[in-house]
């Protein structure tokens, strides 16, 4: 072939491949498809699970697996050799928030099906954003959030009173978690994931005194250690990843609105992974938290200025802005 040939075949090649030499990727919405689903799989299996190991030993299950793997990826060792005293601190909050979170909700589900469990985690993020934008459109979201946490616990709390008590636990965490994931993911001397990787390594040293026990027997039933190790990856370690790609991409007001999706995919996969079928009631209260979170305006949306085409990373699902520390979750 000439020199003119070749020359003419380059060109054609690069007009069908990626534009700028870059690769093909999937779009942020896919990410958040994998993070909504991962996100209440790996709790689904932690409860078939619960036959052979108990609710705080797969709590220990699923942190310990899964930071074992950020410590093969990231080697976060060296992002704590290197940060201030202030960052550490955070660093150790998250941790400690990570450890209990995850007990209290492990606790709630060996109680209480999924469905309801989900959606009583999602009350802080209304009460964040009404608290941050006080709006006629966030008191009707606040109103819908009360009324389907109510819905859905009313009957239960005669029947499983500690399950409610467990379950609200995980969600004020969960508030917790919100606040201190997005101020990691926000702090300039650590990356997304290196600091989310440094959290969940300190977190299995909180997370051993509480769970450590439980775990112990698992740890030569060849089963059950692989299935916490499953638990662990799809509960901590995929979602978190793809909260975080899908972020990075997706305005924030468009991440809220999928977010309002995920108590109802909890919902679903407690039908098909576990069997635990909704009551006309439970879907009520599931629907009506499910509209709070679509209808709940966040403060990056309110104030449209300040908010970039691509959204602040951001480590918490329904994560929401309230004033200028707290800006910010499976």
């Amino acid at each position: 072939m000439s020199a003119t040939g070749r020359s003419e075949t380059a060109v054609a090649v690069g007009r069908i491949g990626p534009p700028h030499g870059r690769m093909w990727r999937p779009p942020p919405h896919a990410y958040f498809v994998g993070s909504a689903v991962f996100h209440y799989l790996g709790p689904a299996f932690a409860v078939l699970l619960f036959a052979r190991v108990d609710p705080l030993g797969v709590a220990w299950l699923r942190i310990v697996s899964a930071a074992v793997v950020f410590a093969v990826w990231r080697k976060p060792w060296r992002r704590l050799a290197v940060i201030d005293r202030s960052t550490r601190r955070l660093l150790l909050a998250l941790a400690v928030v990570f450890a209990v979170m995850n007990s209290c909700f492990y606790l709630a589900i060996d109680r209480l099906p999924l469905g309801t469990v989900a959606a009583i985690e999602f009350l802080p993020v209304i009460l964040l954003a009404a608290a941050g934008v006080r709006s006629g459109r966030n008191g009707v979201a606040l109103a819908m959030a009360v009324g389907g946490v109510y819905v859905l616990t009313e009957v239960r709390l005669t029947s499983e009173p500690v399950g409610i008590a467990f379950a609200f636990a995980n969600a004020a965490l969960f508030a917790a978690y919100i606040v201190l994931a997005h101020r990691v993911a926000r702090n300039s001397a650590l990356d997304r994931i290196d600091g989310l990787a440094a959290a969940m390594l300190l977190a299995a040293v909180a997370i051993t005194p509480i769970g450590g026990l439980g775990a112990a027997h698992a740890l030569a039933d060849p089963v059950a250690l692989a299935a916490g190790i499953g638990v662990g990856v799809c509960s901590s370690v995929i979602p978190y990843v793809c909260d975080q790609l899908a972020m990075a991409r997706l305005p924030r007001a468009t991440y809220s609105l999928l977010v309002s999706l995920l108590p109802a995919t909890a919902t679903v996969i407690g039908v098909i992974v576990l069997a635990q079928f909704p009551t006309t009631r439970d879907l009520i209260g599931v629907a009506l938290v499910i509209a709070a979170v679509a209808v709940h305006r966040d403060h990056a949306a309110a104030n449209p200025k300040r908010q970039t085409t691509s959204a602040e990373p951001m480590q918490a699902r329904g994560a929401v802005v309230v004033s200028d520390a707290p800006r910010s979750g499976p």
